[in-house]
């Protein structure tokens, strides 16, 4: 377990972080980059489970999130761990499998799907959404890493799947996607009548 007794260290004073394992990089790393970006995913989740509120119907997905949450700190910790490191904590294959399980009971209660969807609908899937996104974002700083570091390939995967678990989420917390607001080509251009 971590423990912090002091909140302000003074070490990044120079531009510079610590890994897992104590080596030195830059704040601006592509390592930092990553795992700043899933801290970001955290607390944006942070923010959609104050949707789901005291709502029974939104207690499972409450608890979802929450396991998401814990899911991330261990991610942050996998992608701030050289690959050389043992032991190390890393994203596991189980990780990714439940989310895979999960991507799939819920969309079988979905209504089908024929079109891109804007984000938005109930406050609950607008939050889901951003989270979405910022999964997108942090899954581009990853491979970005990866092309350079060694990188461990269920996280890899965990980042991608949960993406698609946001997705399903949104649209479960829109009515089962009843409520999704769709995208209509062009729908907003001008007839031209020249």
């Amino acid at each position: 377990m971590v423990k912090l007794n002091k909140i302000y260290t003074r070490t990044g004073d120079d531009g510079k972080t610590s890994l897992v394992g104590g080596g030195r990089v830059s704040k601006h790393a592509k390592r930092p980059a990553a795992y700043g970006e899933v801290d970001e995913l955290n607390s944006v989740l942070g923010m959609a489970r104050l949707q789901c509120g005291a709502d029974t119907a939104n207690a499972v997905m409450d608890s979802q999130l929450a396991r998401i949450q814990n899911d991330l700190f261990d991610l942050g910790a996998d992608l701030a761990t050289v690959d050389d490191m043992k032991p190390a904590l890393r994203i596991t294959a189980t990780q990714v499998a439940r989310l895979e399980q999960e991507i799939d009971e819920i969309n079988e209660n979905l209504s089908s799907l024929n079109s891109f969807i804007l984000p938005g609908g109930t406050p609950l899937a607008a939050w889901l959404h951003l989270a979405r996104t910022v999964a997108r974002r942090a899954e581009r700083q990853m491979t970005e890493l990866a092309t350079v570091e060694p990188a461990n390939e269920h996280a890899m995967q965990y980042i991608n799947r949960l993406s698609d678990l946001l997705f399903v989420l949104a649209r479960h917390a829109n009515d089962g996607g009843k409520s999704d607001i769709l995208w209509v080509p062009g729908g907003t251009q001008e007839n031209d009548k020249a």
